[in-house]
């Protein structure tokens, strides 16, 4: 499937309102690359909150945009590290009761971003002028304007300990029923990124998402009697540090700061295939007018170049503008996507079916885990 198949779901939505023209500020600012459309830089709160994955996540965003952001602009940026699926319903409410949200920035899920902009919740992004650099991958497709810029996409790989492994690396999520990994492999606690290999590798089809997923509870069924480890991103670098794990559906990312660290570890996509899937940023609604504004720098800011090749060399993920170097370990890595070949061995399920789906999934992979 290429690229342009994939980015084809179609998501009704009332349009949201534009925000301020994008600004452009004096001396540091400038390097943000915004045009000045104020007659006067509005004024600069002390800081933006933006709310954040933690571990290698976080660091990565700090070296490659936030510490930039503060530099060129002398604001703050500190990171709240609530997650994703618990700010969420806090920042509904603070838009609901016209307060003022809790964030400035919301580094967000693509999916879960997408149910905020239908709830009409978010700013419309439209008018970043570094929009104008970045692929097609950046556009929330279905939706109208920019209410998310993805910035970047990733892979939910099967990581493994190759010790654990001594006849060669693992071919298919099937592995990991092997008795001799039972209480030694590790998921997601709401199981995102398994629901659809586990799909195939129940016997069930891609093209039965979402009517019948049958194949994929069943399958989720015989790996819960493997006792597995439900966790958060930071946690399965922890594991995997501490030999607690052999094996994990987890992003590339997770895997990659363990074998930074000097752990023995690597990853395959399976011949099931692994999902593959985006972030982006976003901005809640209700911010005073000049916070608004420096919010969109730094988002604006995050989608140059430089920003990009810092922020995702740290995270080892290909980002949405042209022209960035893969790191050096990832180049050829299946969790690297970068062409269409490469995308073929990848499972994506359009933005549509998994904003009306996930949250049943998720309380089914609950459900089953807690049975």
């Amino acid at each position: 499937m290429s690229n342009e198949k994939f980015l084809s779901a179609q998501i009704k939505r009332r349009t949201l309102l534009q925000s301020m023209a994008a600004v452009g500020a004096a001396a540091g600012a400038s390097t943000l690359g915004l045009n000045r459309a104020f007659a006067q830089e509005p004024e600069k709160p002390a800081e933006i909150i933006v709310r954040a994955w933690g571990g290698s996540w976080v660091d990565a965003l700090k070296a490659g945009v936030s510490d930039s952001f503060t530099k060129a602009t002398g604001i703050a940026v500190r990171h709240d590290l609530t997650e994703d699926n618990e700010i969420q319903p806090k920042v509904w409410a603070a838009v609901a009761q016209k307060r003022v949200p809790p964030i400035h920035i919301n580094w967000d899920t693509t999916t879960n971003a997408t149910k905020s902009a239908l709830r009409g919740v978010t700013e419309d992004l439209s008018d970043l002028p570094n929009l104008k650099n970045t692929t097609e991958l950046s556009k929330p497709v279905g939706l109208d304007g920019y209410p998310i810029v993805n910035t970047y996409g990733y892979v939910y790989v099967l990581a493994f300990r190759p010790e654990a492994f001594p006849n060669g690396a693992p071919k298919s999520w099937k592995d990991l029923l092997d008795p001799k990994l039972k209480g030694r492999i590790a998921l997601y606690n709401d199981g995102i990124g398994f629901h659809f290999p586990a799909q195939v590798a129940g016997g069930g089809k891609l093209e039965d998402i979402p009517g019948n997923m049958q194949p994929a509870w069943d399958f989720i069924t015989k790996i819960k009697a493997q006792q597995p480890l439900l966790g958060e991103d930071p946690d399965f670098t922890t594991w995997f540090q501490r030999g607690e794990i052999d094996a994990a559906c987890t992003i590339s990312t997770n895997a990659r700061e363990a074998k930074k660290n000097g752990i023995s570890i690597d990853w395959v996509v399976p011949e099931e295939g692994a999902k593959f899937d985006t972030d982006g940023l976003w901005i809640p609604k209700g911010l005073p007018e000049n916070e608004l504004y420096w919010a969109k720098q730094y988002i604006n800011h995050a989608l140059t170049k430089e920003a990009q090749q810092v922020w995702l060399d740290g995270l080892g993920l290909p980002g949405v503008v042209p022209g960035l170097t893969p790191p050096a370990d990832l180049v050829g890595d299946p969790s690297y996507p970068t062409t269409d070949e490469d995308f073929k061995h990848l499972i994506r399920i359009s933005t549509k079916v998994q904003v009306e789906n996930e949250s049943q999934w998720f309380a089914k992979f609950k459900e089953i885990m807690q049975g």
